[in-house]
């Protein structure tokens, strides 16, 4: 495992917020364009198509998974360059995720909240995200793809111990 997991673990009042970010010395507008233009999207996670306006749904793509599926996203707020609300049903259940984006001093962070009804399968999720997020860094940065293999099982133990926080900072 190359990097470190950086997820931290935050109480709501339906749940739990799982929050992970990188950082990229780039313009925000350019970070926000990587994760919400298809074809830059196609190069860390998967394209999608239809109508990415709020309230719509669009189809997306996961690359990376096996047999490389699709499936239904609703854009359920979009505030450019800063945010993005989506929402998904599938057999695991619901996903609610936001991106969030800020820029200071030359550098834009991107934070990957994903609000979680329950924590039971934290161990496989933050695994994930870890991967994606470096995956993200790797095709803005034109580095090799990473290995899946590097994160999932070996951070499964961070996450499923990871301690509720209280300071969302």
């Amino acid at each position: 495992m190359s990097n470190p997991p950086t997820g931290r673990l935050f109480p709501t009042a339906d749940g739990h917020d799982l929050i992970l970010s990188r950082t990229f010395r780039a313009p925000i507008e350019d970070v926000w364009a990587s994760v919400t233009e298809s074809d830059r999207t196609a190069r860390w996670f998967g394209a999608w198509e239809g109508d990415a306006a709020p309230g719509h749904m669009i189809k997306m793509q996961m690359a990376y998974e096996d047999q490389a599926p699709w499936f239904d996203v609703r854009i359920d707020a979009c505030d450019p360059p800063r945010r993005l609300a989506l929402s998904t049903t599938d057999e695991s259940g619901n996903w609610r995720i936001e991106l969030l984006l800020s820029h200071t001093d030359g550098q834009t962070e991107l934070r990957l909240v994903h609000h979680l009804d329950t924590t039971d399968e934290i161990g496989e999720m933050g695994p994930g995200w870890e991967y994606y997020l470096d995956m993200l860094v790797a095709a803005r940065d034109g580095l090799s793809t990473p290995r899946f293999d590097d994160y999932y099982p070996a951070m499964k133990p961070y996450y499923d111990s990871l301690p509720t926080r209280t300071d969302p900072a």
